[in-house]
């Protein structure tokens, strides 16, 4: 019973997230074709460090809620996923209609990844606290970046991918915690 809520409140914030990525699609284009990983992980790092700034200060001075950092996360990281997916293409503009698949792709990738999870871990994201998870987001952009610092070579480790998603799975369980409150 609980999975299927999970499920239920995981599509409602990537539906929100997505809507809002193909309105700004449709306003910028797909400008962000022109960064390269290491720019969107500092954009991503961005967003994280803002929400612990404010969760760590108890007070913000800029109005924009945490959860529209959140949010931006899972689609700065779905952005990550879509550009390694489009490395070898040169093509720069897409229209909203036409990156709209990508999107669903890498989401779909990545909610089939947070339900073998959740299915293991047994919903331990429930007990966890928001604070706890913007650490772990934070954690996991440091790999990233040591990861685009090596080149990209890793031992053992998962790579970039891998980490994209687990970001994206957290920024959701985080909003589905603060819409909760």
């Amino acid at each position: 019973m609980i999975h299927e809520k999970t499920a239920t409140e995981y599509k409602q914030v990537i539906n929100a997230c997505k809507n809002l990525f193909l309105k700004k699609t449709r306003d910028y284009g797909t400008a962000w074709r022109i960064l390269r990983l290491p720019s969107i992980t500092d954009q991503i790092f961005i967003k994280a460090q803002r929400i612990r700034s404010i969760q760590e200060k108890g007070v913000q001075r800029i109005d924009d809620p945490i959860a529209d950092e959140f949010t931006g996360i899972i689609n700065y990281c779905a952005i990550a996923l879509m550009q390694i997916q489009l490395e070898s293409s040169d093509q720069t503009e897409f229209s909203a209609q036409e990156i709209e698949p990508l999107y669903d792709r890498v989401i779909e990738e990545t909610y089939a990844l947070q339900q073998n999870k959740n299915h293991d871990y047994g919903e331990a994201w429930r007990d966890m606290r928001v604070e706890s998870m913007t650490d772990i987001i934070l954690m996991k952009l440091l790999r990233v970046k040591q990861i685009e610092d090596n080149a990209g070579k890793t031992l053992v480790s998962e790579g970039v991918k891998a980490n994209y998603q687990d970001m994206i799975n957290y920024a959701v369980f985080c909003l589905i915690k603060l819409n909760d409150q």
